[in-house]
């Protein structure tokens, strides 16, 4: 008669579904074996929730493997030069004093992380949400912070000489003794942010565009217009291909039949925009706010429009075969006769 603890080893290693009860039945089961380890696997998953300490090694091992949730992590001191940690979950993180220059940190969360005396020179946090974030004395010389949401951050005495802070939400944000030398704040929202002390020489801010003045620099060769105020333009039938209009402001503008292929369009402010017969091919429209946009017939075939607000927009026969609409909003908006075919839906919000 076979003792207890080998009754109990070899009933761990039977396959499923050959491990009995008291009454002799087969259960259902996986073994034992294979409990014990997902067990492990999922409590090693979360022992950063628990313990909050992780290597560097770990982190970046952990996001090479799929992991994206790094929330309250300690990773003070931290070397992360150079990472890459695009839409990273690190809100709460301890990342003080943490070397992060050069790191992709687009669309990631750091809502109420502390960054203080971090250095993010060349950082790209364009998208990033910052929000309640702690960046006192950090380092922010030429990072891209492009439409990042920094509301009500703590960002005095900042080094942000030479940032992208095009269309960023600074709201309430405390950018006192803050360094804004030749910053570009084009189309930033400023509203209630604490700016004393702050320098600003040099800093670029936004000022309304005419479309003669857009067409007359394209005609130059000039191809960078990310964050113009070009709300209510006529711009139809203007050829912009390849321009970069990144978070620029056209909404209300006239672009009907307008050549937009391979324009640069991110985070652009499209409301009631007339796109109508628009050439929108291979265009990003990543993040645009295109609610109540005209876009009748427009060609928008492999065009990005992940996290772009279509709502109450008129899509009718447009062609958007091959087009990303991962995550987009597209509640109330009309697509009757639009090609759908090949597009990528995944997420969409209906």
């Amino acid at each position: 008669m076979p003792g207890a603890q080998s009754q109990a080893k070899a009933a761990s290693m039977q396959p499923l579904g050959t491990i009995k009860n008291k009454k002799g039945h087969h259960l259902n089961t996986p073994p034992l074996w294979e409990i014990s380890r997902a067990q492990h696997c999922q409590a090693k998953r979360y022992s950063w929730a628990m313990e909050n300490n992780m290597t560097e090694e770990e982190l970046l091992a952990a996001y090479a493997a799929g992991e994206r949730n790094f929330s309250g992590a300690n990773l003070s001191g931290a070397d992360l030069h150079e990472a890459n940690l695009h839409e990273a979950n690190l809100s709460g993180a301890n990342l003080r004093g943490a070397d992060l220059s050069g790191a992709n940190l687009s669309r990631a969360n750091l809502s109420g992380a502390d960054l203080t005396y971090a250095d993010l020179r060349g950082a790209d946090l364009s998208g990033a949400n910052l929000p309640r974030v702690h960046l006192e004395d950090a380092h922010l010389s030429g990072a891209d912070l492009s439409a990042a949401d920094l509301e009500r951050a703590n960002l005095s005495g900042v080094n942000l000489s030479g940032a992208n802070l095009i269309g960023a939400n600074l709201v309430g944000a405390n950018l006192s003794r803050a360094n804004l030398s030749r910053a570009n704040l084009m189309l930033a929202d400023l509203s209630g942010a604490d700016l004393n002390g702050a320098k600003q020489d040099g800093a670029i801010k936004s000022r309304p565009m005419t479309a003669e003045e857009l067409l007359a620099a394209y005609a130059a060769g000039e191809r960078n217009f990310s964050g113009a105020d070009l709300s209510g333009a006529d711009l139809s039938g203007a050829n912009l291909s390849g321009a970069d209009l990144r978070t620029a402001n056209l909404s209300a503008a006239d672009l009907s039949t307008a050549n937009l292929s391979g324009a640069d369009l991110s985070g652009a402010k499209l409301s009631r925009a007339n796109l109508g017969g628009a050439n929108l091919n291979g265009a990003s429209l990543m993040d645009a706010n295109l609610s109540r946009a005209v876009l009748v017939e427009a060609v928008l075939s492999a065009a990005n429009l992940s996290g772009a607000n279509l709502s109450r927009a008129i899509l009718s026969g447009a062609h958007l075969s091959g087009a990303n609409l991962s995550g987009a909003d597209i509640r109330g908006a009309k697509l009757n006769g639009a090609d759908l075919r090949g597009a990528n839906q995944d997420g969409v919000i209906r």
